[in-house]
């Protein structure tokens, strides 16, 4: 036996046994194998973690304040008495025959959850970097988190609209409740999808381009102008109805409105559309995030 081999076989002797075998180990942490390493199943395993930052985020958001969660509630409602005024009274847009308050609420209420969770995934690096650099976790657990948390609050304003469209129906107004009200599940994954997948690619960028996120906080408020959120798809005339389409938020805030209101217009290509594009959109975000993720902590 040579020197070499000796001193091989000496190390393979000295070393502890188990440590080669992974079955020893509770948790075995690997370098992804590819940009689509999701790891579904270490996320699923990490699903209390996930549970603990929702009811953190809906803790601490209205934390020490004097009516909490009821602003929830306040804020779109106010922003509705807004748009009334202003764009109801004032620029005299139509609704489609909606009650204005029915009309505004409902586009608030889901343009808010797509704003806020958009905003929160898109933070994901820059304000979690602390956290992310102490202990090891799935790092997709935040953006998940994030869904649920905003979720809360989107249901919160959902049942007061509620309220609001048991009354009209009470007073007979003009809106007429379809079968795809069992769509509204599909609407806000829709909007999840959506939202998630854009936060995550740019959540991903801002690790190296801070300017990235002052861009993204200005180009929000315009998107939703190009968003038929406070005026109705039918107002918007000739071929750029149809570039309206290419905005992927129009077609769930049309079903909403289709299928509660029976206004809105609902193209059966367009919606098709906008779910390939959300499909699409949280798959690029999902590998543009993975391939971030091993490296973020050395740039943020």
């Amino acid at each position: 036996m040579t020197k070499k081999q000796t001193r091989d076989e000496n190390l393979r002797n000295a070393r502890p046994r188990g440590l080669d075998d992974e079955a020893q180990w509770t948790t075995v942490i690997k370098p992804l194998e590819n940009f689509f390493s999701l790891k579904l199943g270490e996320i699923w395993h990490y699903r209390d973690l996930i549970v603990l930052f929702a009811k953190r985020d809906i803790q601490t958001i209205y934390k020490q304040t004097i009516l909490g969660p009821l602003w929830f509630i306040i804020q779109p409602l106010f922003t509705t008495l807004i748009y009334t005024f202003v764009f109801g009274k004032l620029a005299n847009i139509g609704t489609d025959g909606i009650p204005y308050i029915l009309f505004y609420y409902s586009g608030t209420m889901l343009w808010h959850y797509f704003q806020t969770q958009l905003t929160n995934a898109m933070d994901t690096f820059t304000v979690n970097a602390p956290l992310f650099g102490k202990v090891y976790f799935p790092r997709l657990v935040i953006p998940i988190s994030k869904v649920f948390s905003n979720l809360v609050a989107a249901l919160i304003q959902f049942l007061t609209l509620m309220g609001f469209y048991v009354y009209y129906l009470t007073v007979k107004a003009p809106i007429r409740p379809s079968w795809a009200i069992l769509t509204l599940p599909l609407i806000l994954l829709h909007l999840a999808m959506l939202s998630t997948g854009f936060g995550i690619i740019i959540s991903s960028l801002t690790t190296k381009y801070r300017d990235l996120r002052h861009l993204m906080t200005f180009g929000i408020n315009l998107w939703m102008y190009a968003t038929p959120v406070i005026y109705p798809l039918s107002a918007v005339k000739g071929p750029l109805r149809n570039l309206m389409y290419l905005n992927p938020v129009t077609a769930p805030l049309e079903l909403f409105r289709y299928a509660f209101y029976g206004a809105g217009e609902v193209d059966p290509v367009g919606i098709i559309g906008s779910v390939a594009a959300a499909i699409l959109i949280l798959l690029v975000g999902l590998a543009v995030f993975n391939r971030n993720e091993r490296r973020f902590v050395d740039v943020v």
